[in-house]
């Protein structure tokens, strides 16, 4: 690379056209130090929708459960019935009673995944969103603390607090 074209990409990117990185880093309006990170911005998982989904998957299995698998009993039987009494009719009969169990248990299966997943996915969520902002708070009232800048030369950082007999309104 020429310095030419390294001066011309440091050119751009102080005029803001090219991408930008910052890591570790709130934006400078973010708040004072030692601020939790929901002043600034967390994870948010809105789930109203997911949870209607994995609601109504969970009606559906229930009425699966209750209405569908009701045939495979009767279907069952009179497939043997047919099949006992010379009937080619009953073999068939048995075949399809045979796919409709393995479909039904298919969709059944599908449901209680989809039911199962919205069910955990929020408190999954909630969880690393709990996880994260503690490690960020943390991380911030550490570097809040190393932080030369924050207050006057000469004056105790406010981020711990007063000192043993000093007043909170001095």
């Amino acid at each position: 690379m020429a310095w030419d074209e390294w001066e011309q990409l440091k050119a751009r990117a102080t005029e803001g056209r090219s991408a930008h990185m910052r890591l570790n880093q709130a934006d400078t309006d973010a708040g004072a130090p030692g601020a939790a990170p929901g002043s600034y911005g967390e994870l948010k998982v809105h789930n109203d929708d997911l949870s209607k989904v994995g609601e109504r998957a969970f009606q559906l299995y229930d009425r699966l459960w209750n209405k569908a698998r009701v045939a495979i009993p009767s279907s069952d039987r009179a497939a043997g019935d047919l099949t006992s009494q010379g009937f080619a009719l009953g073999g068939g009969l048995q075949h399809v009673a045979n796919r409709w169990e393995e479909q039904l248990r298919s969709l059944m299966d599908a449901c209680a995944h989809i039911s199962n997943h919205m069910r955990v996915t929020k408190k999954l969520h909630q969880g690393d969103e709990h996880f994260i902002q503690r490690k960020m708070s943390s991380i911030d009232v550490l570097d809040a603390g190393f932080d030369d800048r924050v207050g006057e030369p000469g004056k105790r950082n406010p981020v711990y607090g007063p000192q043993p007999g000093e007043r909170k309104d001095s």
